[in-house]
């Protein structure tokens, strides 16, 4: 299957909003009806385009973010299953991207600050504290071995700043345990932190 040229503009709504339900769309789209999957776009793309510049804060790194996550979700729209809502299967494929996205950068930021030895870079360096950069990169390594519900609530609560009842709206599960995944999140980061 080749990927679907789209154009990604935040303001674009649906056509047809009610031609089906996301799953059915999304059904349809893994068996190739490309309008199943322009109408999903249509649907979504402002709530992931939002979801982006939040945790980017930068509007353009938010439009290419959203247009990758919309990729991978073509991509990879033959690992859903339809036992979750669309949305919070996309929703979880964002943020995934945003994570690598983020990763990768700041490795390639390092490659490059380690590579190049110029004034401007030692006096940097020596603005930075190892402290700083390994506390960050500790935080980081530690967020991603947290399992996953628990990661995304922490990411979603604690990143994004959604409310409880959000998130237990995106995940299809009881507020109650949104709080047991949070505290879990914290607990487990504080520990392995603490080391």
């Amino acid at each position: 299957m080749t990927v679907p040229a789209f154009t990604l503009h935040p303001r674009v709504t649906a056509p047809n909003p009610d031609l089906s339900d996301d799953r059915d769309l999304a059904l349809r789209a893994q068996a190739g009806d490309l309008r199943s999957f322009e109408v999903l776009f249509g649907r979504h793309v402002g709530r992931t385009f939002a979801l982006c510049l939040r945790m980017t804060g930068d509007r353009q790194r938010a439009r290419e973010l959203a247009h990758d996550a919309f990729v991978r979700a073509w991509e990879r729209l033959g690992s859903y299953k339809g036992e979750a809502a669309f949305s919070t299967w996309l929703h979880r494929l964002t943020v995934n991207v945003i994570l690598e996205a983020a990763r990768s950068q700041r490795r390639r930021e390092a490659r490059v600050a380690l590579a190049d030895d110029t004034d401007d870079d030692v006096q940097l360096a020596a603005e930075l504290t190892p402290t700083d950069v390994g506390d960050r990169i500790d935080l980081e390594r530690a967020i991603a071995k947290l399992p996953p519900n628990a990661r995304q609530v922490f990411v979603l609560h604690d990143v994004e700043g959604f409310r409880h009842d959000e998130i237990a709206d995106r995940m299809a599960i009881a507020p109650g345990t949104v709080r047991a995944h949070l505290h879990r999140a914290r607990k487990l980061l504080m520990t392995w932190l603490d080391r």
